[in-house]
């Protein structure tokens, strides 16, 4: 993983990790903002949304606007952005979609993050003041992140070839189930052809049915190709062929759906868990870059 620590890379984490697996570590932050940038990842990039985000909140600050609190939950399923009263989610970044992490040596109060928006696939920068805090929340989601990582390649990442081997498995065997069902309906055809051409081919007044063999309960056996062209009826017209099984459920031999391990009920997950694990991987396998710069180069714009 391609993961840049920059500056931070001598710091040991702050965090257990039972800490971020198993629970979340809340910081109080207000929140200036968040603004789409081009790219994923740059000091440049960050600096141009911190300072756009805080002009903007210098003319709502003189309009008489406060800039609004939040608490942030971090833990190895992503950071939270909630309401601090109501603790309504405000937004929810996943680990594997964070890009970019900084905060300002110089302020200790303000850091960013780069984030890819789960709908809209664009890159957005967030931008908070959190008292004397910036360094410890961006080392906080550093920690997050690597920990999230590990867990991907525990737990998913390490299978990803395997179920992709699965789903071509499911694809062949419903391949051979609509190939099976084909040759049904062709042995069918061919069986109603024959009888006909013996019907045709017999003297007149000597076409003798046959009666079909019959178990010791008097129930006619049961065969799964033609069981139906060997029943005339009464009137000798052939009763109507068995519709075949409808399509719209694919199921296995088995009779059991298709395995997804992404469908278990829970709504943040897509039904295509192959693009599911692609995107998580690929995000993971960009990294996440940390550093520390300066953002406020003018000194009128070192104060929100």
């Amino acid at each position: 993983m391609n993961r840049a620590f920059s500056r931070k890379k001598d710091k040991t984490w702050m965090h257990t990790p039972e800490a971020l697996s198993k629970h979340y570590i809340p910081y109080n932050a207000k929140f200036l903002g968040s603004t789409e940038v081009e790219q994923p990842k740059g000091t440049e990039v960050v600096r141009d949304a911190v300072r756009k985000l805080k002009f903007a909140r210098h003319i709502k600050k003189s309009e008489g606007q406060k800039i609004p609190k939040v608490e942030l939950q971090i833990s190895i399923y992503g950071v939270k952005i909630l309401e601090p009263k109501s603790k309504e989610v405000q937004h929810n970044c996943q680990l594997h979609r964070i890009s970019f992490c900084a905060d300002d040596k110089t302020d200790k109060r303000i850091f960013t993050f780069i984030c890819k928006d789960s709908e809209s696939n664009k890159h957005l920068c967030y931008v908070f003041d959190s008292e004397k805090c910036a360094e410890e929340i961006t080392l906080t989601i550093g920690q997050a992140f690597d920990l999230a990582y590990r867990k991907f390649l525990e737990s998913g990442g390490k299978d990803v070839e395997t179920r992709k081997q699965i789903a071509v498995l499911q694809k062949r065997i419903q391949d051979l189930e609509t190939e099976n069902m084909e040759l049904k309906n062709k042995v069918q055809d061919l069986e109603n052809q024959l009888r006909i051409t013996q019907v045709s081919t017999s003297p007149a007044g000597n076409v003798t049915p046959k009666c079909p063999s019959t178990d010791i309960f008097d129930m006619i056996p049961f065969s799964p190709v033609s069981h139906q062209s060997s029943i005339p009826t009464r009137n000798g017209t052939q009763p109507p062929p068995v519709p075949s099984r409808s399509t719209e459920i694919k199921r296995d031999l088995f009779g059991a759906e298709p395995f997804d391990p992404f469908n278990c009920g829970a709504g943040d997950f897509p039904p295509d868990i192959q693009s599911k694990l692609d995107e998580m991987q690929e995000g993971f396998k960009m990294g996440l870059t940390l550093e520390g710069t300066v953002f406020c180069l003018d000194p009128l714009d070192s104060r929100c």
